[in-house]
């Protein structure tokens, strides 16, 4: 009796080690597809280049894209003049609003500079058109939803759900093709006193 009744006994001990042992093995594999699950999702809240993003000294590439006038606009339309090309997330929302109206309040600087402001989406022309009629912005808005130029320019996109969104960049073009600045905005309030400067220390 009393060997049976240890042998029963090593064996709910197998049992249980057993179905331990399964158990952790299966925490393991959860584990895993959580590991994969999240990564997965970071990949897609967090901005993926298509390229190096340029930097100064390099040609910019040259691009053609549509305006909110329904018109294509070339960086080549604007040799010998500096260029102020920014890209944003999109359009209406509170950050690219305040980025906007300060590049439109200062256009009058930007001329005397003999430079000009182009922002680039990944928007349609028809929320280009909307976004400036509601908030009269006079200078250029490029549509740009199959990110050809974003993507030449090594700007992120950031995805979230089905929503795409370009990383907020600017890139400052020499009046001869040439990237002579670059950056990635923090301060969006502040920057275009800051583009503003960097031009003027350029042409000294």
């Amino acid at each position: 009796m009393a060997e049976r009744a240890i042998s029963g006994e090593r064996m709910r001990e197998r049992d249980e080690f057993r179905l331990s042992d399964e158990g952790e093995k299966t925490m393991v594999r959860r584990g895993i597809w959580i590991a994969v699950v999240v990564g997965i999702v970071a990949a897609c809240a967090v901005g993926v280049r298509a390229a190096d993003t340029l930097q100064a000294g390099a040609a910019a590439p040259n691009f053609s894209l549509p305006s909110q006038e329904e018109k294509q606009v070339a960086l080549s339309d604007y040799k010998g003049k500096w260029v102020v090309l920014y890209f944003y997330p999109k359009d209406m929302t509170t950050g690219c609003t305040i980025e906007a109206h300060n590049f439109e309040r200062d256009l009058a600087k930007y001329d005397a500079l003999n430079a000009v402001v182009l922002g680039v989406s990944l928007d349609t022309v028809e929320s280009h058109k909307t976004f400036c009629s509601k908030d009269s912005l006079t200078f250029k808005l490029l549509a740009d939803p199959d990110h050809r130029v974003i993507d030449a320019y090594g700007v992120p996109v950031a995805a979230r759900g089905d929503m795409k969104f370009a990383q907020r960049d600017t890139f400052l073009i020499s009046p001869t093709g040439k990237v002579v600045k670059f950056w990635e905005v923090k301060d969006i309030q502040g920057h275009s006193d800051e583009v503003l400067a960097a031009i003027a220390a350029e042409k000294k």
